[in-house]
């Protein structure tokens, strides 16, 4: 048998552990008759599992092809244009425009149709697609992942919330790092995916992770509680531990390989965190014992509340910090203290 666990982000893992509540809340709003939500944004820390939750909800929805059509778009490109070219290309939907005379060629869609007025905006393009395919009796589902908040993410929006005003059958779902759907959200012009639900992903079951690993790894109870707790909940370090595990469980204990884990938690992603993170003197405190009262913290950084209360919202809106013991902090990722101590000392 192959390595059940994988070290590649975005792919749907063998050994998947669902968000099962969020995933049902999620699928449950859009195909409901009447929709209450048309927009839903997916968000966490680097390695959460947001692209594979997304993915996921995705293909339930793309099996209901009676009802649905599913189209994913590349947030760097020029996302109406994409959206136009990837519904025209479904044989259906092209079937239909053909059989409409719907010249749609100044877009490169289509070629040029004989006594028909070239339609040469490319919202209304999409809007006479959204009219049809509302005619169909389906639904339009775009999901857009790691979006930024570009020029080409702004513009996309401004449009999807004409498209919901004229109360088409068209929902949207995006995954982002906090900080980047934080910033889209308070853009002037787009108040409106403030009020758009946000799904933050926090760890994962720890009796889920525990199940996982006794059932893969026939280990007894205790080993497999020691290798729960090393994830922390955290989907990346999961399956970075069952993978090496996987690999090396016949010759090595769990302490032999953890300079690996370490390693690769490193190299995947706590680098990139690392680097994007500031002020740093926090994760210093935190890393010397574990949860600490804020109190303490601020002490030894001799900081003014209001000061400490800035820089903790934006550690926390990073995913690095646990803050849901009442006034306490501590690190969040598995082996963070370790890294930060690495980094500073």
């Amino acid at each position: 048998m192959n390595n059940p666990f994988t070290l590649s982000f975005g792919k749907k893992p063998v050994q998947y552990i669902s968000r099962i509540a969020q995933t049902e809340r999620i699928i449950g709003d859009f195909t409901a008759e009447e929709s209450p939500n048309q927009i839903y944004m997916i968000t966490g820390v680097r390695g959460s599992g947001k692209t594979v939750m997304m993915t996921n909800i995705a293909s339930e929805i793309r099996k209901r092809s009676d009802e649905w059509i599913v189209v994913e778009l590349n947030p760097n490109r020029d996302l109406l244009q994409s959206l136009a070219a990837k519904i025209y290309a479904i044989p259906e939907m092209h079937a239909v425009f053909v059989k409409a005379k719907l010249d749609f060629s100044v877009f490169g869609l289509g070629v040029t149709v004989e006594n028909a007025v070239p339609v040469t905006d490319i919202e209304n393009v999409i809007e006479i697609m959204l009219s049809h395919i509302k005619r169909l009796g389906k639904r339009l589902l775009i999901t857009i992942d790691e979006v930024i908040n570009s020029e080409n993410i702004k513009i996309f929006a401004s449009s999807f919330q004409i498209f919901l005003r004229e109360e088409y059958p068209i929902y949207l779902l995006m995954t982002g790092l906090y900080e980047n759907i934080y910033d889209l959200q308070n853009e002037k012009s787009l108040t409106f995916l403030y009020r758009a639900p946000k799904i933050i992903l926090e760890p994962l079951n720890y009796t889920a992770i525990k199940s996982h690993y006794m059932r893969i790894f026939d280990i007894n109870d205790e080993m497999a509680d020691k290798m729960t707790l090393l994830t922390r909940g955290y989907p990346f370090a999961f399956q970075v531990l069952g993978y090496l595990y996987w690999d090396n469980r016949k010759d090595h204990t769990l302490e032999d390989i953890m300079p690996e884990y370490d390693q690769y938690l490193d190299e995947y992603v706590y680098s990139k965190i690392w680097a994007e993170l500031s002020p740093k003197e926090i994760l210093s405190v935190i890393s010397e014992s574990g949860y600490q009262s804020v109190k303490d913290i601020r002490e030894k950084l001799d900081m003014k509340p209001e000061l400490f209360s800035v820089y903790r919202d934006r550690l926390k809106r990073k995913g690095v910090i646990d803050t849901r013991q009442y006034g306490k902090i501590a690190m969040a990722l598995p082996r963070f203290e370790e890294y930060v101590k690495n980094r500073l000392y």
